[in-house]
């Protein structure tokens, strides 16, 4: 199918979010939405990236189907596509929108290992 970018095995992406003003720029829609990079490997990116080119070109939107930690797939739409090329093989780079509950955030406060609660005394 020529809307869709499918992840068919390996681990989920992981996505990073994008913090600036080009990306954010890219989506215009009434549903709030962030935009995140994804890269995944594949044989293929020339045509991958061909693919999204080609739907945009007819204003149609194409999405990338991955499969969640759960098992459940997903579906997000792609924003903006690039591949490059390495010694392992192409590498898909992958703008895409999420939606706000479908981020993760790591918080990093205080030192490793450290379990006590915060003293404001």
């Amino acid at each position: 199918m020529d809307d869709r970018i499918t992840v068919i095995e390996g681990p989920p992406p992981v996505f990073e979010v994008v913090q600036d003003g080009w990306a954010m720029s890219l989506w215009e829609g009434v549903r709030p939405v962030a935009p995140a990079v994804t890269r995944l490997r594949t044989f293929n990116g020339a045509s991958l990236v061909e693919r999204c080119y080609r739907a945009w070109h007819n204003q149609q939107a194409i999405h990338l189907y991955y499969r969640d930690e759960m098992g459940l797939e997903q579906r997000a739409p792609i924003l903006a596509a690039r591949y490059v090329t390495t010694p392992d093989g192409d590498v898909l780079i992958l703008v895409v929108a999420l939606e706000p509950e479908e981020l993760q955030f790591e918080s990093n406060f205080g030192d490793e290992g450290e379990d006590e609660p915060f003293d404001e005394g």
